[in-house]
């Protein structure tokens, strides 16, 4: 590993930074060498280490203090700002070490009577570790390379024997209080150590400028790496291939429950391969997590799950597996809380990584990025164990240490305790999402906690949409229906299933019927009956597999019901599309597959042209605005409207075969 740093990038941060509120000089070093270690994920992952630097400030009587300035909670060293670096008054935040003990809560409320600013974050759960050492500039990381060192049974002896004197030893304790306490002791007993070991944890490493403690970090992590640079790899037969869309429907079907659903991410690199084709894939990974900070995101173990295994009904054999899992976890649950007579409230049973045979690691999340934190914890796992198993032989501390991390408060507090958006956990396929009706109901879903799967032909207009929703997108057309055979897989592939289809996408052809030309008629049949019936079909497919209900709404029109003159095309397909709907109520429901429509009117989309909306106004004796507004309530029905209706339809449990009209009020359009 080597240095990041530049003298002209440090002068730039100088620049940038030194003048933001409560920081200066030392406090933009300190911003940019932890953003070069949060970005190299080999160092750190998705909020993990923590840097600090003591240093001088003004507080509000313009007196100059002594202050840490330590990352603080919610933020990333990756793109670190002045702000994240909450500052603490130091005089007497260093004094509390003189406390024989001092709880977490007590800890936490220290931290923030003395912060120079009472709406910063709370400072990092090791705030008093940075405090109690005397060294300027601290940085602390879990590397990967550092954590297939430290998490062996003989890690004392191979770290003196790597690093002499250099870099303290200290036992694992669980971070707070008593783990300042000790590191400060032995710290002070080693005179020659410019850094320290945290068994089973990581490194820290410091420094009187913020480009000492940097490089002696890279420093020791280069020397970490080029010890176990040699991994332990298996290099037998790999596993079968196994057919991913095929089974992640059924994996995640017997995931979650009717109030919890999750999404699934697949990764599947060589080293993944590697690992997980294994003959001793359960012996190795087994084991517990590299460190146990990691267990808040992937629990304490995987579920290995070998579809080799099955014999007979292939979702048989992942049910049995999913509820082993899950009484092992209560167990796992249940003996600690007796061990250690506590009361605790048990956290959901699911595995959050499933290692399977052929195929690779699958991390489990109620959205994609918390399941892709979670691949990426584990990925980097698995390189831990590697690399330690070619060291020595990898080892993870007892399940009651990894209990203590799970259920410390200080750690679930990062996972947030915002209440549950009602679509947490469900995919939603949303058609014609470029623009229009399908732009504003995919902004609707994704604001309830859906995660999406974007389909439009318009690539220019849907690439902009999705990426203003963070959301994957496909285009294609949708009235080839190998097109979307082939979407429905990618979505499952992407996600790890599907739980709703919003079936938007149309156009709005005109000609009068009798004189109709028939390739008009057949182009609306076409997309706007047949497209909705290749989608429902592949998504009910899935929803099937998945064994837990779901639902699909279809995008209709008043002109299913008031067609008007010289819109035959189109409302006879519309009408054929509320017939569709209604048949896969009668036939969903017993599965628990609902399905709604809802018929819109007089929106301002892309369905019709500027000149037709006039003609139209023109022939009624209006304006264009007074057309939109043309009905019973007197107001114009958005786009936006139309999204929060199929919301609820997406949301209504005991609600199938049911039209919803979205159009302030069209008597002669009413359902009936």
């Amino acid at each position: 590993m080597q240095s990041g740093w530049s003298d002209e990038d440090a002068a730039a941060a100088i620049a940038r930074w030194s003048t933001a509120k409560h920081s200066n000089a030392e406090v933009a070093l300190r911003v940019y060498t932890s953003r070069l270690i949060g970005r190299d994920p080999s160092l750190v992952l998705h909020g993990g280490g923590n840097t600090s630097v003591k240093t001088r400030l003004t507080d509000d009587t313009g007196a100059s203090v002594e202050v840490l300035c330590v990352k603080g909670s919610g933020w990333d060293l990756a793109d670190l700002e002045p702000a994240g670096l909450p500052a603490v008054r130091l005089d007497t935040i260093a004094a509390l070490r003189s406390l024989p003990a001092l709880t977490d809560e007590d800890m936490v409320n220290a931290a923030r009577v003395r912060l120079l600013d009472a709406s910063a974050p709370n400072p990092s759960v090791e705030m008093l570790l940075h405090a109690f050492l005397p060294y300027r500039f601290i940085d602390h990381s879990h590397a990967d390379a550092i954590l297939a060192i430290v998490d062996q049974k003989d890690a004392e002896s191979r770290c003196r024997d790597l690093y002499g004197d250099t870099l303290a030893i200290v036992p694992y304790v669980m971070p707070g209080f008593a783990l300042a306490k000790l590191a400060a002791q032995i710290v002070e007993a080693s005179p020659q150590a410019h850094g320290m070991l945290l068994l089973q944890h990581g490194l820290f490493t410091w420094g009187d400028t913020a480009k000492q403690s940097y490089e002696r970090h890279i420093a020791a992590v280069d020397v970490a790496e080029r010890v176990v640079r040699s991994r332990s790899v298996w290099a037998g037969q790999a596993a079968p291939e196994v057919d991913w869309p095929a089974l992640a429907p059924i994996i995640r079907g017997h995931l979650g429950d009717a109030s919890r659903r999750w999404v699934l991410t697949l990764r599947r690199s060589a080293a993944i391969r590697s690992f997980v084709d294994a003959p001793d894939l359960r012996a190795r990974a087994l084991r517990g997590p590299a460190t146990p900070d990691h267990v808040i995101r992937t629990k304490a173990l995987p579920l290995v799950l070998d579809p080799r295994e099955a014999h007979g009904d292939l979702s048989d054999h992942v049910a049995l597996a999913v509820a082993a899992y899950r009484e092992d976890y209560r167990g796992y649950f249940a003996r600690q809380v007796d061990a250690k007579s506590v009361t605790k409230a048990a956290l959901d049973p699911d595995p959050r990584i499933v290692l399977i045979p052929g195929l690779g690691l699958v991390a489990v999340g109620v959205d994609a990025a918390s399941a892709n934190i979670a691949a990426d914890v584990y990925e980097h796992t698995i390189d831990v164990i590697a690399a330690a198993d070619g060291f020595g032989r990898y080892n993870a501390l007892p399940e009651g240490d990894l209990f203590d991390m799970e259920y410390w408060s200080l750690e679930q507090a990062k996972l947030g305790k915002a209440t549950a958006k009602p679509l947490a956990g469900q995919v939603v396929i949303i058609t014609g999402a470029a623009s229009g009706i399908g732009a504003a109901t995919a902004a609707v879903m994704r604001g309830a906690g859906a995660t999406l799967w974007l389909v439009d032909r318009d690539a220019e207009a849907l690439a902009t949409t999705a990426k203003r929703l963070g959301s994957p997108y496909e285009v294609l057309d949708v009235t080839n229906r190998d097109a979307v055979q082939r979407t429905v897989r990618n979505a499952v592939a992407y996600h790890g299933g599907v739980d709703g289809l919003v079936s938007n996408a149309g156009t709005a052809p005109q000609a009068p019927i009798d004189t109709c030309p028939p390739e008009l008629l057949r182009d609306s049949l076409e997309i706007n009956l047949l497209a909705h019936q290749w989608f429902a079909e592949a998504t009910v497919a899935v929803l099937k597999a998945q064994r837990q209900g779901g639902f699909l709404v279809f995008n209709a029109s008043k002109s299913a019901f008031n067609p008007g003159p010289g819109f035959g095309p189109y409302a006879i397909a519309k009408a054929g599309l509320v017939a569709l709907m209604r048949q896969y109520a009668v036939e969903g429901g017993p599965l628990g597959i609902r399905a709604n429509a809802v018929n819109a009117d007089r929106i301002r989309t892309n369905l019709l042209d500027p000149t037709a909306v006039a003609d139209r106004a023109r022939a009624r004796g209006l304006t264009a605005d007074d057309y939109y507004r043309a009905n019973l309530l007197g107001r114009e029905v958005t786009a936006v409207d139309v999204a929060e209706a199929i919301l609820m339809l997406a949301l209504a449990r005991s609600t199938t075969g049911a039209v919803l009209p979205v159009d302030g009020g069209n008597i002669a359009a009413a359902p009936r």
